[in-house]
């Protein structure tokens, strides 16, 4: 297969990941939870649940095609370094489990709202309920974008030596590596660290590196290269 046949396969599989990730992540979120409150937040859930569950799907077919996207791209990368295109399928395929197993929080929701548990628990409680799990939800997302940020760095590296791809989108990729740790570190260790608003700040390398870089192989592929394989 050429390399542009390879790039733009990864770049389409990007999108699909931008896509679903943002839907599932940001848009269904922004639509149905209030952070700061129950009740809002229980009613929304209840009144759009099949919003709720589009956003469960979506999530679970953006960790699928986050699966592949390494994989196509070591298949690109490999001949610029292949023990760091090693490391960048091992960081980034590290996510998937850990990511999968915490949808579970946001399955825990739906029994809530369906009364499938708590039978006996009073509104308020369900309501407490939904808002541990939701909760319970964000820290899992907190702790897999160490892996999320982890990845972008040998990304990033290859990129930048590559030679057929942008060596800027390379740079933001590393870049939002240390953004990604950052923000964790931030949210384990400050309290509301979010509320400082720096975290949208401190993530915008990561976010306009990665949708470039994706635009870039889904548009533009990649040339053909002689280039060797090097290991450390």
């Amino acid at each position: 297969m050429s390399n542009k046949k390879t790039a733009r396969i990864a770049g389409l599989l990007y999108l699909c990941v931008v896509l679903t990730g943002i839907f599932s992540l940001a848009y269904v979120p922004s639509k149905l939870i209030v952070l700061d409150d129950p009740v809002t937040t229980y009613n929304n859930i209840k009144a759009s649940e099949s919003l709720f569950r589009f956003g469960i799907v979506s999530g679970l077919l953006c960790y699928v095609f986050f699966l592949f996207l390494p994989v196509a791209l070591y298949k690109l990368l490999k001949p610029v370094n292949e023990v760091y295109a090693k490391l960048m399928v091992l960081l980034a395929v590290t996510s998937v489990p850990i990511s999968y197993f915490n949808i579970q929080n946001k399955f825990a929701v739906l029994s809530i709202i369906k009364g499938e548990v708590f039978k006996t628990f009073t509104n308020e409680q369900l309501q407490s309920q939904v808002m541990f799990y939701l909760n319970q939800f964000n820290k899992g997302i907190l702790m897999v974008s160490v892996f999320w940020g982890l990845w972008l760095l040998p990304f990033g590296y290859l990129v930048y030596k590559s030679g057929f791809l942008s060596k800027i989108f390379g740079v933001l990729l590393m870049l939002g590596c240390f953004g990604y740790l950052i923000n964790f570190l931030g949210n384990s260790l400050i309290v509301d660290y979010s509320s400082l608003g720096v975290s949208k700040y401190i993530s915008m390398p990561a976010t306009f590196g990665e949708i470039g870089i994706c635009l870039w192989l889904l548009i533009m592929g990649a040339k053909e290269t002689k280039t060797s394989i090097k290991t450390l």
